[in-house]
């Protein structure tokens, strides 16, 4: 599959997702059946094995690549993924299942509009499974969009489609580096450059299979400093 045929690069970031790589990846094909796409895994040396369990299964197929990596980071992971990329646009989510399947068409759909499009849990139609994990990241979001001057309501979903040709002066290290904290400086940067972004409605499920990554006290420790230090430099 050549490079100008590829409408949709989805870039997985994984460690210990051993139980859900193969159903999602299996989900993300029945959900894009109509569309010239890839699948690019980005695995962090998992102790599961995820890596090697989505390489085993997938060996046969020319559009899912696995790249197992001794480097640690969701940042850097993203990264190295977005930059073997061929497609058009470019698709970035997560491997739990927080992020659906059934949202990339409806993404995709809006790129001919927008620059970017983003998943979000605090626009109508939006939310969480858990009430209160739900109420107190709106709150946080809405304090990181006052503070940053954002037009998104939620700053730190992770999932987002991007057309290619935009992702000029995006993809450096300085943006892509931490955890979740990186798509705070992703969408400023985005915002400052004067990409066309938009907002779609996902909601979120709890997570069925293996463990959250996220550690919320350190999490918001990280986020706040990245706040503190755009705030800061702008």
């Amino acid at each position: 599959m050549t490079e100008n045929k590829i409408n949709i690069s989805v870039i997985l970031p994984t460690y210990n997702e051993a139980e859900n790589i193969i159903p999602l990846i299996t989900e993300i094909r029945r959900k894009l059946k109509d569309y010239k796409f890839e699948i690019i895994v980005i695995d962090d040396d998992s102790p599961d094995k995820t890596g090697y369990i989505a390489k085993n299964k997938f060996i046969n197929n020319k559009n899912i690549k696995v790249y197992i990596r001794k480097e640690k980071g969701l940042a850097s992971a993203i990264l190295y993924g977005i930059r073997q990329g061929r497609g058009k646009c470019l698709c970035v989510m997560d491997t739990d299942f927080n992020h659906d399947p059934k949202e990339l068409p409806k993404m995709y759909s809006l790129v001919k509009r927008f620059d970017l499009i983003v998943g979000s849990r605090y626009v109508a139609g939006g939310g969480m499974e858990n009430p209160i994990r739900n109420y107190f990241s709106l709150i946080y979001n809405r304090i990181i969009q006052f503070i940053l001057k954002l037009p998104t309501r939620d700053n730190l979903s992770g999932f987002f489609l991007i057309k290619r040709e935009k992702l000029k002066n995006l993809l450096t290290p300085e943006i892509f580096t931490g955890y979740g904290d990186y798509f705070i400086r992703f969408l400023f940067t985005a915002n400052k450059k004067g990409l066309k972004i938009r907002e779609i409605p996902v909601f979120y499920k709890n997570r069925i299979y293996g463990e959250s990554k996220s550690q919320l006290f350190k999490m918001l420790s990280d986020y706040s400093k990245t706040v503190i230090e755009i705030k800061r430099k702008s």
